[in-house]
């Protein structure tokens, strides 16, 4: 007996240092892609100069400085962040919804977002005192962050489980879509582009005013999803084994889509819709570490975060001179992606 333990001790040391590594690699290479995404633009920098410019501004040339620091790090900071909050969000939806097939959209978050946008948009309506842009992002912010609420409501009526939630969230992606088609239909045509080029995901609105925004809005949600991890793969045993565990069910799965629906709505905001981020994410993150919570969810941060700068490199780079919205290019690598995954698990 007492060499079994020790057997299991040893796979158990060998599986956690496996596991490091395994994080080490992700972060190392979300920093390569950081500093790639800052060189790829119709200005080509070399990857020296990129280093220079970032730790040794005054050794630059003026030009090289601003292009690295007031266009292109705002740029790669705003892809690191939203690929890292969409796929922290799908990895605790996919929990919680006991569904490998849910992410961030799944309950209408993103449809309600649109309406939010579409609102601003179309007919200039917001909130008294918010103005321009940050009209678009107010209303994509609290539309979404309401349709959570208003899916708390729906769900509390008859105590629904994850089956409820998934089919309320349905109702509302149906609902606000049908809402969001009015919009379109009484738009100009300046407005009906503007909108569709929001719809269609982007990260030209990248700039040092709003990255804090949705830097603390990650960094204040971030530790409670981590401080959550060991309840979440209790969770995936089941319920009633994560009840007998001592799992607050109920109070777990709210608080989770709470995070889920504060971090989609911050995304959602500053880089419209973008698509397979939240459902891609997590599935690389838990094929390459596991269910253990301690691990996936940070490694579903690092993931969604080098997935969405490979894509931000790609869109700078797919057609010379201009820049392909990186929403298209999102769902361009999710679709092989996903569709290697669903392989993968059945052979597996």
């Amino acid at each position: 007996m007492a060499l079994d333990i020790n057997e299991i001790r040893k796979g158990y040391r060998q599986q956690f240092i496996r596991r490091i590594v395994l994080l080490c690699a992700l972060g190392i290479a979300t920093l390569v892609s950081f500093f790639i995404d800052m060189a790829v633009g119709p200005s080509m920098l070399d990857f020296s100069q990129v280093i220079r410019a970032v730790f040794s501004p005054d050794t630059v040339e003026l030009a090289e400085k601003v292009i690295v620091w007031e266009v292109r790090m705002p740029y790669a900071i705003m892809a690191l962040l939203v690929g890292a909050c969409l796929s922290l969000a799908g990895c605790e939806m996919q929990t919680v919804m006991n569904n490998a097939m849910a992410s961030p959209f799944t309950l209408g978050i993103s449809a309600a977002a649109s309406f939010g946008a579409a609102l601003a948009i179309v007919i200039g309506l917001s909130l008294p005192g918010v103005g321009g842009d940050w009209m678009v992002v107010v209303n994509a912010f609290l539309f979404a962050f309401g349709a959570t609420l208003l899916l708390q409501l729906l769900s509390s009526i008859r105590g629904s489980g994850p089956e409820g939630l998934v089919l309320f969230g349905i109702a509302l992606v149906f609902l606000f879509n049908a809402f969001t088609g009015i919009m379109q239909y009484i738009a100009t045509v300046e407005a009906l582009q503007q909108f569709v080029f929001w719809t269609l995901g982007s990260l030209s609105k990248a700039n040092w005013d709003n990255i804090p925004l949705l830097a603390i809005l990650f960094l204040s949600t971030a530790p409670f999803s981590l401080a959550s991890a060991w309840q979440l793969t209790a969770l995936r045993l089941g319920e009633d084994s994560a009840r007998s565990f001592g799992v607050p069910i109920r109070r777990l799965r709210f608080l989770s889509l709470l995070r889920i629906s504060l971090l989609t709505a911050g995304a959602v905001a500053f880089a419209g819709i973008i698509g397979f981020i939240g459902l891609v994410g997590p599935h690389i993150a838990k094929l390459l570490i596991g269910e253990d919570h301690r691990f996936s969810l940070p490694a579903s941060i690092l993931s969604g975060a080098l997935i969405m700068s490979l894509a931000s490199i790609l869109s700078k780079s797919v057609v010379t001179g201009a820049i392909v919205p990186v929403g298209i290019v999102t769902s361009l690598i999710g679709v092989p992606v996903f569709v290697a995954l669903i392989l993968n698990r059945k052979k597996r």
